[in-house]
């Protein structure tokens, strides 16, 4: 097996994403209890590599025939025929495995939450995208539990702060999800999935994803609503969610792909930003 085909495999840079922001709320978790153990870190690192990889490995299994019929992904190495679904199999499991047990050795409810979100988003969100929207809102429980399980693994209790780092991380999934969709939908009609709003590029599905977005703006202050952070990130995310929101606005106003494009680069930045700034006035805070 090449490199690229193990890349292609574990989606890398949506993998890159998930531990960053895992790992950032490991720290912030870490804050909570007083101080930060490095090896969990690494260990929760590696375990949610391993976990995230499992997770998108066994996506491309289940996908491969459908993954054949869209440009964009053709050449992954099960629909290209580089892997065979046998091989792609035993690879996954062993992620699994391994990335559970290390996320396990951290706590339970880590290892817990780990299965859960894999079980979750192959299982439950990957059928679901040739059915109907609804698997937009079910994917995003998925993608909103890296943050939660990184806090959790430093502190072992699902509380305030922890909900508010998964609110964060859900709220933002469906612009995210949305502004993907609407971007890729003629590929993504191909394989028949459905993930717009209202299954296509209308004044609606515009309204929906503007909405969402419109939603993640007080939400995106709680941590300074409930004085866990101060004025610092609350002003930082008001004016990421701000401009995050006018994107969303152009895209209800356009309806065009280039200001779905915007949308979509605006998120990749809008989330590791609030993140970062979450963690580092928290950290004043404590102080």
């Amino acid at each position: 097996m090449k490199f690229k085909d193990f890349v292609q495999l574990v989606k890398l840079r949506l993998n890159f994403m998930v531990v960053l922001s895992a790992s950032i709320s490991f720290l912030i978790g870490s804050k909570v209890n007083g101080s930060i153990n490095w090896i969990n870190w690494v260990m929760l690192i590696i375990g949610g590599f391993l976990v995230t990889g499992a997770a998108n490995t066994f996506n491309e299994i289940i996908e491969r025939d459908l993954d054949r019929m869209m440009k964009r992904t053709s050449d992954r190495p099960l629909p290209s025929g580089r892997m065979t679904s046998g091989q792609a199999l035993v690879i996954g499991l062993f992620m699994g495995i391994c990335g559970t047990y290390l996320l396990g050795k951290l706590n339970l409810l880590t290892g817990f939450l780990s299965v859960f979100s894999i079980i979750l988003y192959a299982f439950a969100y990957t059928p679901l995208k040739r059915k109907s929207p609804i698997a937009v809102l079910v994917g995003a429980i998925p993608g909103a539990l890296p943050p939660l399980i990184g806090y959790v693994a430093a502190h072992p209790r699902i509380d305030e702060i922890a909900l508010i780092l998964f609110g964060i991380q859900f709220m933002w999934q469906l612009p995210h999800f949305w502004a993907i969709a609407w971007v890729l939908d003629d590929d993504y009609k191909l394989a028949g999935f459905r993930l717009l709003p209202t299954g296509k590029r209308d004044l609606i599905s515009a309204i929906v994803t503007f909405v969402c977005t419109l939603i993640l703006l007080p939400v995106s202050l709680l941590p300074t609503i409930y004085h866990y952070g101060g004025y610092y990130v609350g002003g930082v995310s008001l004016v990421c969610s701000l401009l995050f929101l006018f994107q969303a606005f152009n895209l209800m106003r356009t309806r065009e792909i280039p200001a779905a494009r915007q949308l979509m680069f605006g998120s990749f930045l809008y989330l590791p930003i609030v993140q970062l700034m979450f963690l580092f006035d928290f950290i004043g805070k404590v102080k």
